[in-house]
């Protein structure tokens, strides 16, 4: 196993969503909500179209991941998840990895996405290189 303790593996396969940021051109951040799943030891998100975020770990592949769960520590903080990393983008495979991370975030009988014949879109896949955030996952890197 690489730098993901089991406690931010627990979290990246539930139904959090994720906070993607991106370097924009002028290397301002740019943010996209995302649907993450695993793929062994890599977080993987699908994206139908070729979008912003894309775009910008094309040129940049320096990324950040934060989800946010419902738990709030003893000293009132609510716990969250930070991933520091490299993306690479896979071309195709998207519509399939969409209805696998459908089946957590919306449900066990939905077919996603909801159109026939969709693209084959992007895969992107996060080689995390830093763990960090408030949580059991800190205690354990």
């Amino acid at each position: 196993m690489g730098v993901l303790p089991e406690s931010a593996r627990a979290l990246l396969e539930s139904a959090a969503l994720g906070h993607l940021v991106t370097v924009n051109r002028d290397g301002s951040p740019q943010v996209s909500v995302v649907w993450v799943g695993l793929d062994e030891d890599d977080v993987v998100s699908a994206h139908l179209r070729d979008q912003q975020k894309l775009r910008n770990v094309r040129r940049d592949p320096r990324v950040a991941l934060s989800l946010e769960t419902p738990t709030t520590n003893p000293m009132g903080l609510r716990e969250y998840l930070v991933l520091h990393g490299r993306a690479t983008i896979e071309e195709g495979g998207a519509p399939e990895l969409l209805q696998r991370l459908a089946l957590t975030y919306l449900g066990p009988d939905v077919v996603f996405p909801p159109m026939p014949d969709p693209p084959p879109g992007f895969r992107l896949r996060i080689a995390v290189e830093r763990v960090g955030g408030i949580g059991p996952w800190t205690a354990a890197s």
